[in-house]
């Protein structure tokens, strides 16, 4: 069995790649800048990706489509199993290419399983919260919602099961953290940890005034305030055995980027 990953080298793909290593499976990495090359861009970089392999996880960078392609592409050169990288609530949050993702993976006339992940906790100290963190002040229009904040070593190992594992076709998980946090509690925490002043600002006039704000994003983060708090699942340990990983220790372990 070989498993190719798609975006090995961001949050998510590099978890699953070291997990599947771990568990002794052969895994082809690809990605737009690695030594194998996977470009959702440029079709001629597909064919290598899918040779030889029998799972694939799939996963596109925020604004890229899933190419519909891509799947029927991977389905004839004998792709038994694909594991798609979602988000909570497409439909709700108006995530419309997530959605037509989805629906390509339920189509794809193979095994499947579709991952819907919660907010990461490395988007705190790896994605886009990072320059904030480190400024010392966090806004989002978000007030005081409460998030299941998800570590991105859980997504991998639900991921991992659903590559490796049996009963998971035509499975959506939903994965979440233990517990549901608001912003201001999120950045409590990495205070805590990093012995800083970390402020969080829940209104949309301080978040128009960051850089690179728009008012599409600002529509985009009010429409999940009509989702109200979050509950958290019990996905990770239902299919890993473990209790995910608490919003804490993932801070405890990140404080090195913010200090």
């Amino acid at each position: 069995m070989t498993v190719l990953v798609l975006g090995s080298t961001g949050s998510t793909g590099r978890r699953v790649t070291d997990q599947l290593r771990s568990r002794g499976v052969a895994v082809r990495p690809v990605s737009r800048s690695g030594p194998d090359v996977f470009d959702w861009q440029r079709p001629e970089t597909w064919a290598g990706a899918l040779d030889g392999v029998t799972a694939a996880y799939v996963m596109a960078p925020d604004g890229v489509p899933v190419d519909p392609a891509f799947v029927a592409q991977a389905v004839e050169a004998g792709v038994e199993r694909l594991v798609l990288l979602s988000t909570m609530h497409p439909e709700e949050i108006g995530d419309h290419r997530l959605v037509a993702a989805e629906a390509t993976i339920r189509a794809c006339g193979t095994g499947w399983t579709i991952v819907r992940a919660h907010w990461f906790n490395q988007n705190f100290d790896e994605g886009f919260f990072l320059p904030a963190i480190q400024a010392g002040e966090l806004a989002l229009p978000l007030a005081d919602q409460r998030q299941a904040f998800v570590d991105a070593t859980d997504i991998a190992a639900v991921a991992v099961e659903a590559l490796l594992g049996d009963g998971h076709h035509a499975q959506t998980y939903e994965v979440t953290g233990p517990e549901a946090l608001s912003f201001a509690d999120a950045c409590k925490i990495i205070s805590s940890v990093t012995h800083r002043d970390i402020r969080y600002n829940g209104t949309p006039e301080a978040y128009l005034a960051t850089p690179g704000a728009t008012q599409e994003m600002l529509d985009y983060f009010t429409n999940q305030l009509s989702l109200g708090h979050s509950t958290p699942t019990d996905t990770v340990e239902r299919l890993t055995g473990r209790p995910p990983i608490p919003f804490h220790t993932y801070a405890t372990h990140a404080a090195p980027a913010w200090t």
